[in-house]
């Protein structure tokens, strides 16, 4: 699959009122752990989360939009407050767009996160599209930017730490 390089400007950091975050690959390392009776557990990093709670602390509302089901993930977002946790979407765009009108966010004002070609349509829609630092070349290709750190190590909280100083630059220059 041949992507091209997105010719379309980044959003702001500052201007950015949704964080979007796909799951495996993103939030964590895109290994999955099966036994006998399914899927038996997911390793998330504790400095995504803190990101992630400072983030909605601040007033930017987050979001997961996931192509896989996991008890797993519905857990770990609700232990940090993620309210909108979107699991099993076979069409991640479309879903974003839903999401983005029900909350009233326009799509130039979003930022995901993702690791695959199946973010790629996402990428497209969003202001600012970011590929983890081990995403896939299609994605990486399509991405605005691109973290330093790698799914599941830190790649999230990176992009909060972006966004959150954006934001503490937007005030002192106000």
């Amino acid at each position: 699959m041949r992507v091209r390089r997105s010719t379309r400007r980044a959003a702001p950091l500052s201007g950015i009122r949704l964080l979007v975050l796909d799951v495996d690959g993103v939030l964590t390392d895109g290994r999955l752990y099966f036994g006998p009776e399914g899927e038996l557990c997911k390793s998330f990093h504790v400095r995504d989360g803190h990101g992630i709670r400072q983030l909605l602390a601040a007033g930017v509302q987050v979001a997961v939009i996931s192509g896989r089901q996991s008890p797993a993930t519905r857990r770990r977002c609700e232990e940090l407050g993620i309210a909108h946790v979107h699991e099993g979407v076979a069409d991640k765009a479309a879903e974003f767009l839903r999401l983005s009108a029900r909350l009233g966010v326009a799509p130039a004002e979003c930022a995901c996160i993702g690791d695959d070609v199946t973010d790629v349509a996402l990428f497209a829609r969003a202001g600012l599209a970011v590929a983890v630092a081990d995403a896939h070349p299609g994605a990486l290709a399509a991405a605005h930017r691109r973290t330093r750190g790698m799914g599941g190590a830190g790649a999230v909280r990176e992009v909060c730490d972006w966004l959150l100083a954006a934001r503490m630059r937007r005030r002192s220059a106000a």
